[in-house]
């Protein structure tokens, strides 16, 4: 044992000696943070635009969740029941059973019922309007979470790039234990690329699961469209509908739809502005030179 530990003593004195025992530094345990914000300090030409990503990313994803989970409806016992008012011939209770739906869907339907009351030979045409603008709203900020996706990887290993870059040029200039600093800094330059993919991961199946429930939504509208088409042949009573519709443009703040639904005055001809010319107008025992009407 004397003997051992005699070696060992010796071998740790030729290390100090040779100068090996500066160099190499203890062995620590990885720290994940702080090799980050040791990333984040010297690159920020990365760092910055991927957090910007990730915090766009966020506000997305809370945005697009909470609007989805207010519009989800399982529909299948509505479309029973519309079925039931349809083959009634009951459009206003189809109406009301739409509108109580309470989302987007039923705001589908809902113009559905009107459009078969109003516009049956143009059904298709007119509700393929309506759904698309829905359609549009069901996949508002998701082409964000589609670039995210695409760029935030390039972002990564630019930032990756350029680390390596920085770490030889550092080992170019041949100062003392120039190989361990490139070693640590090549690590800390590869965590851009592993947060650039982290943050693009989120996004490509955030962006897949909001598509697919898009899609769902545009599967119902289509179910919804066959349904209408299938009883857009009937005749129904669509006097109740246009007295509901009376109804709300007499509600309070509709006076501007309302006028804009009444029919335009004609504008005056050419022949009826010269004749109002020519005609002179007594005014209190006097005459006036002859002006248009609408010079008056």
């Amino acid at each position: 044992m004397e003997g051992e530990e005699q070696l060992l003593d010796e071998g740790l004195g030729l290390a100090e000696a040779a100068g090996l025992t500066d160099q190499v530094p203890a062995l620590e345990h990885f720290n994940f943070m702080e090799s980050f914000w040791s990333y984040f300090q010297s690159d920020l030409i990365s760092s910055i635009p991927i957090t910007i990503c990730s915090f766009l990313l966020i506000a997305v994803l809370i945005e697009r969740s909470m609007f989805y989970a207010k519009n989800n409806r399982d529909i299948s016992i509505f479309i029973h029941n519309l079925q039931t008012q349809l083959e009634k011939g009951n459009l206003e209770a189809a109406q009301m059973l739409s509108s109580q739906l309470g989302s987007v869907t039923g705001e589908v339907a809902e113009e559905g019922v009107r459009l078969l009351a109003v516009q049956r030979e143009d059904f298709s045409r007119a509700y393929d309007i309506t759904t698309s603008i829905v359609t549009r709203k069901l996949q508002k900020y998701l082409p964000i979470l589609a670039t995210i996706g695409a760029v935030a990887p390039f972002l990564g290993l630019f930032g990756t790039v350029s680390g390596v870059i920085k770490a030889l040029f550092r080992m170019s200039l041949g100062s003392e234990g120039a190989s361990l600093k490139m070693i640590g800094e090549i690590s800390n330059a590869l965590i851009a690329t592993g947060y650039g993919l982290f943050i693009a991961i989120i996004a490509v199946v955030s962006y897949n699961l909001f598509s697919n429930i898009v899609k769902r939504y545009n599967d119902d509208f289509m179910l919804l469209k066959l349904l209408f088409l299938s009883f857009s042949n009937i005749d129904f009573d669509t006097s109740r509908i246009y007295a509901s519709a009376r109804e709300e443009m007499q509600a309070p703040g509709q006076e501007y739809y309302a006028q804009s639904m009444q029919p335009a005055q004609q504008a005056p001809s050419t022949a009826d502005i010269l004749n109002n010319a020519r005609r002179p107008k007594d005014i209190q025992g006097g005459e006036k030179p002859p002006y248009p009407d609408f010079l008056k």
